[in-house]
């Protein structure tokens, strides 16, 4: 057969190639061979319909923690591809001391492609030894970022407490020797404001994680967006959303988007205290993007291209043929739905994503409604059905 399997009649949306319409997607060995208008069934051994749903590329989640050096960690399978999301990226769990355990115990036991942002504190994630300025040692961290650089994609610097500028700078010198970007989750100080780190501190392709959190000032006192985050972008700075616990507010995001000021990237910073409420798993956050005014393709856009670009990973995010097979299948809904922020108020909806089918390197890990099963009644006898 040409093919091992096809999904057929699905409204495909690749926007890394501006593919948007009824196409039939072919795999062969695990890769993407052919986007298509007409695969005959013929010749795939087996044939999925998929009519009436969204087909598009594995959905990328710069922002989770799947590490078990912070206390919030989830083990990436169970909640990755139940929302259509084929590669995370933990940010800043391990150092340059945990890293290999990190590699051993959770990167090389996951089905979900897991990547990561090396935390510039030596020993990560772990409360205390974050505000530890002894800790933040760029030249260990950047080398640790050479040697694996299949699983780190940049450095990550988070929760600093003290004035000064030492947790920024030494990931900004990190991420220079390692030629990687910088992610920063950056509560601003008297002594270290929001517009100098955009302005003085980042550099082009580094990334401000938590851009609609509250304590964020993107706008300014007239409700408007602050000159300098469009200076920011401007000169390259990129903006992910990471919901997260506490960084996500309808106050601020709202008018932001509706200024047209949206998030370069859309991320969850899903952990076990942001998993319930205020629910921000990946395709709830895309859904409260959508009920905010952005449009699918560009919503998809945010989760797919945008982020492969962003961590240097231009082999993800798309359905180029002979790419690796990561596939999202896509339901939206129509309906009255719910969203909360994390100060838990609420904003009304209508349209809502859902995960019908994820398909991580050329398998099935997700079919909750067994579109790739046989019906029970013509199955024969059988223990357990394989694909």
């Amino acid at each position: 057969m040409t093919y091992d399997l096809t999904l057929k009649g699905g409204h495909v949306i690749d926007p890394k190639n501006q593919i948007d319409g009824i196409m039939d997607v072919g795999i062969k060995d695990r890769k993407i061979r052919a986007v298509s208008p007409k695969i005959p069934s013929t010749e795939s051994s087996k044939t999925i319909s998929v009519t009436g749903y969204y087909v598009t590329p594995g959905l990328i989640d710069i922002h989770v923690h799947v590490y078990g050096g912070y206390d919030g960690w989830m083990f990436p399978d169970v909640h990755s591809f139940t929302n259509g999301v084929t590669t995370v990226v933990d940010t800043g769990g391990a150092g340059w001391k945990s890293f290999e355990e990190f590699k051993n115990t959770i990167i090389t036991k996951s089905q979900t492609r897991v990547l990561a942002f090396l935390n510039i504190v030596g020993a990560g994630m772990l409360g205390a030894v974050e505000q530890n300025i002894s800790e933040m040692d760029p030249i260990p961290c950047a080398e640790t970022v050479q040697k694996y650089p299949a699983y780190i994609v940049g450095i990550k610097t988070a929760h600093f407490g003290g004035p000064g500028w030492e947790a920024v700078d030494g990931a900004i010198q990190a991420g220079e020797l390692s030629n990687t970007p910088v992610m920063i989750d950056f509560w601003p100080r008297p002594t270290r404001s929001y517009p100098h780190l955009l302005l003085e501190h980042m550099r082009p392709d580094d990334i401000h994680t938590h851009v609609y959190a509250q304590h964020i000032p993107i706008l300014d006192s007239n409700g408007n967006i602050a000159d300098y985050m469009l200076e920011a972008r401007d000169r390259g700075i990129l903006f992910d959303l990471g919901h997260g616990a506490g960084s996500f507010w309808w106050r601020v995001a709202v008018p932001a988007i509706k200024q047209g000021f949206l998030p370069d990237t859309i991320s969850t910073d899903l952990h076990k205290r942001s998993a319930l409420l205020p629910n921000a798993n990946m395709l709830t956050t895309m859904s409260k993007c959508l009920n905010m005014g952005m449009s699918l393709k560009d919503v998809l856009m945010r989760s797919t291209a945008k982020p492969a670009q962003a961590i240097h990973r231009p082999k993800l995010g798309h359905l180029d043929i002979n790419a690796e097979a990561d596939i999202a299948v896509l339901d939206l809904q129509k309906g009255n739905f719910g969203f909360v922020d994390s100060g838990h108020a609420r904003l009304q909806g209508n349209q809502k994503l859902q995960c019908i089918m994820t398909i991580r390197n050329g398998q099935i890990v997700w079919d909750p409604n067994g579109l790739s099963w046989p019906n029970w009644e013509t199955a024969g006898e059988y223990t357990t059905i394989n694909q």
